[in-house]
């Protein structure tokens, strides 16, 4: 036996040792992230949901794992029921939903948040509405008056300031010391009927298997038709095709698989570092990028072309603003100006100048100086800081 490998040995075993002393250590922690995925057994997974809502819809559901523009342009369905959990929607799927439910279909959408326009189309604005820790759903019906739910574990608070006056609430969050507010309501919409709920815990893990909180799904869910249901899913919640799945799915198997790949990366390590040659040194090549930057720029100050140049830097400025701090800049009025002077901090004042600036940059027929371009280009890099 060489000394290399005794060490290789040492080291292994040591690590093996750690590895167990940790494990055993070890506190079985609790994810209560809000997930909302039908693998997870975690509290906020929809894995008992999952398994139970073929049950529920009297094996009339089926989990569609397509976007809805995909599965409405290969498929004609008859009048249905439409399920929608918590799911990202693309604009052109949300049309086609609505497209079928104005033909006879019902939509029950479950999600604390929907686009704004599709929430103007079916007539309603949600917002959040309460801050308590704990929040109680009742339904307005009165068949339903003994069905509710306590949520005791970060509720979201999230309801509807506002609905069209041909909307009808079957659902409302109750609190001891605020008014009741609306969380579940019943739009029609051409020949069929859209329900939307602002609350999508009541249908986790945790709160299903609490006696009693079963029968607030079931009595949501009796508002559909006894009909054939869609349940719109998103496709990554597809069991796993990689060929590792079964090792990655059982923490004992992961760990020892880690384990494996990190001594291989170590054997290796130890074997480059005794065998390799001297590398020589080679001089990476010049980044002339900034002298090109330079270049065009002392170009675009020699042709005097200010109004483009005050048009490309308020462009810059504007794609910034939406993908770093998620305005929206289509419009550059007196909200768009409040919000950016929210985010980030400056003046008022600085924001509105700045502003004015911008809009005069993509004017193709304003006057521009050169004294215009400086000042925007100094008040823009403030405001980005």
């Amino acid at each position: 036996m060489n000394k290399t490998f005794k060490i290789y040995a040492v080291i292994f075993i040591i690590i093996m040792v750690i590895l167990a002393l940790l494990e055993v250590s070890k506190k079985e922690v609790i994810d209560w992230r809000k997930n909302f995925d039908v693998n997870q057994k975690s509290p906020f997974g929809l894995f008992v949901f999952n398994k139970e809502a073929k049950d529920l819809f009297k094996n009339n559901l089926s989990k569609i794992d397509v976007a809805a523009y995909d599965y409405y342009s290969q498929n004609d369905e008859k009048p249905h029921n439409i399920l929608i959990l918590e799911s990202e929607i693309d604009q052109e799927s949300w049309n086609k939903i609505l497209d079928e439910v104005s033909k006879g279909s019902d939509a029950m959408i479950i999600a604390n948040r929907i686009p704004k326009n599709i929430s103007d189309t079916i007539g309603f604005y949600g917002s959040k509405i309460s801050y308590e820790d704990q929040n109680v759903l009742k339904l307005t019906d009165k068949k339903y008056q003994n069905d509710f739910i306590k949520l005791d574990k970060f509720p979201s608070g999230r309801g509807f300031s506002y609905i069209k006056p041909n909307v009808q609430v079957l659902g409302k969050t109750v609190e001891e010391n605020n008014d009741d507010q609306a969380n579940f309501i019943k739009a029609p919409f051409g020949k069929g009927t859209i329900y939307v709920h602002c609350e999508p815990l009541f249908l986790t893990n945790y709160y299903l298997l609490q006696p009693g909180n079963v029968r607030y799904a079931q009595s949501v869910f009796s508002y559909l038709n006894d009909r054939e249901t869609l349940w719109f899913v998103e496709s990554d919640t597809k069991e796993s095709g990689s060929l590792l799945r079964f090792i990655l799915s059982n923490p004992s198997l992961k760990y020892a698989w880690w384990v494996f790949l990190g001594g291989l990366v170590l054997f290796i390590f130890f074997n480059i570092k005794r065998k390799q040659r001297i590398v020589p040194i080679i001089e990476p090549l010049k980044n002339t990028s900034a002298d090109f930057v330079k270049s065009i720029g002392n170009l675009y100050m020699q042709e005097g072309d200010f109004h483009d140049m005050m048009a490309k830097k308020a462009q810059y400025f504007l794609n910034k603003v939406r993908l770093d701090l998620l305005i929206d800049t289509q419009n550059l009025d007196e909200e768009f100006a409040k919000k950016l002077q929210l985010k980030t901090g400056k003046s008022l004042e600085v924001v509105r100048e700045a502003i004015v600036l911008i809009k005069k940059a993509q004017d193709p027929y304003a006057s521009v100086m050169k004294e215009d371009l400086v000042r925007m280009n100094n008040l823009l890099d403030e405001i980005l800081k």
